[in-house]
């Protein structure tokens, strides 16, 4: 599949006092561009299906600041028999060389409360372009 960027910038409600990023609000930036990827997949959300983190992980090299623009681009990483690992850069507004932070995270597929393998629809369509 196909990357997915968003462009953001950073919100008051996600700086710390030093007006810059506050680290774990990255999290949700991430939150936001994988809801996107799962919605271009087309898998239907539902039939109890949950995708709960197992691992996170950002390592920041630039500063964020208050208010300043930035595209986060996540794109899948590694497809296991029942977790999916995604990996994210975030870029600085007019910087696509060297990323301001980046990171992975993985999520396990749950279906009624237990991990199950990722159906094959989604598989799929997570695969497709690599």
């Amino acid at each position: 599949m196909s990357p997915v960027e968003l462009k953001r910038y950073v919100r008051w409600a996600d700086a710390d006092a030093a007006g810059r990023l506050y680290f774990p609000r990255i999290f949700d930036y991430f939150g936001e561009a994988e809801r996107e990827l799962m919605r271009r997949t087309g898998f239907p959300q539902g039939d109890g299906f949950d995708f709960p983190r197992i691992h996170a992980e950002c390592e920041f090299r630039k500063v964020l600041a208050l208010y300043a623009s930035f595209t986060i681009r996540i794109s899948v990483g590694k497809l296991g028999r029942t977790s999916i690992r995604y990996d994210f850069r975030v870029f600085a507004d007019g910087e696509q060389e060297e990323p301001a932070a980046s990171g992975s995270i993985t999520v396990v597929v749950v279906q009624h409360g237990k991990p199950v393998e990722i159906p094959a629809a989604l598989r799929s369509a997570l695969a497709a372009g690599d």
